[in-house]
């Protein structure tokens, strides 16, 4: 890469990790939190931990890996979303553009009902599906919630990295081009990279907001740890306690999410391709 455009990458990098900071609480916001800790401890019924913890604990790591998967299969289709809208033949870009609008001009809760209670009452009612090997699978719920979870996820990273790789200054694809670089190289090494760590900012909120997503999944019986809260909440008559026990828990994920991109943008991003 030439040296003229070595300033411009560090500066992209240098915004980025501003951007993906994570926050501080100070010693006010870690007093305020301790001083409501100890008034939950004391004030608050927790005697139903002890029951349903095992079930808490499952809850959490539905959840997570739910967080996971659809956060890494949504991001590789958005990757093809995006260079489709930014470079692809009409014949692509015209697709992945309606896709995009679809999803994100719909609900979530929709899309996942329409999965699940529309997609799957198909499959069950017929015979082939219902005697394949793939209806143990199909007939349960988590199948669906992947797909929309993914589908929603694609769909608004998708537009993010169009607007990324559109951003991209096409002198330096064409010097790319000059020096006889493919255009899988060019994709791999200078393209998507630039890309990437533009719309890093984007991605650590969309991660965020997908966790907070996942709870929708409980409405087609995906346990989760909302899902575990709602039938502790029925069985126990407690109202505040689970649910300040699972915002307490999201708050945790959603600040390890911020720190791992904030590790991740020290440790890998601020190289410069070679």
């Amino acid at each position: 890469m030439s040296q003229l455009a070595k300033p411009v990458i560090d500066a992209d990098v240098t915004e980025v990790q501003a951007q993906v900071r994570p926050p501080a609480l100070g010693r006010w916001g870690w007093l305020v939190l301790a001083a409501f800790a100890v008034y939950a401890a004391a004030s608050m019924r927790w005697d139903w931990l002890a029951s349903y913890y095992p079930k808490l604990l499952w809850g959490l790591w539905t959840t997570l890996w739910l967080l996971v998967v659809t956060t890494a299969l949504g991001l590789v289709l958005a990757i093809g979303l995006g260079i489709a809208q930014a470079a692809g033949p009409r014949w692509l870009a015209l697709p992945a553009r309606v896709f995009c609008t679809v999803i994100r001009g719909t609900p979530l809760l929709l899309q996942l009902w329409l999965l699940y209670y529309g997609l799957g009452a198909l499959f069950a009612a017929n015979p082939e599906i219902r005697q394949s090997a793939l209806w143990p699978v199909l007939r349960q719920a988590w199948p669906y919630a992947v797909l929309a979870l993914t589908m929603s996820y694609a769909a608004y990273e998708g537009e993010v990295m169009r607007g990324a790789f559109l951003g991209i200054a096409k002198g330096q694809l064409e010097a790319a081009q000059s020096f006889g670089m493919t255009r899988w190289h060019i994709f791999r090494r200078i393209w998507l990279p630039q890309a990437f760590r533009r719309a890093l900012p984007t991605l650590v909120g969309e991660t965020i907001l997908q966790l907070k997503a996942t709870p929708l999944v409980a409405t087609i019986t995906v346990m989760d740890i909302y899902s575990v809260a709602a039938q502790v909440r029925q069985a126990t008559y407690l109202t505040y306690e689970p649910l300040i026990l699972i915002s307490v828990v999201y708050v945790l994920i959603a600040l390890l999410i911020q720190r791992a991109f904030a590790a991740f943008t020290k440790t890998h991003q601020t190289r410069s391709p070679r």
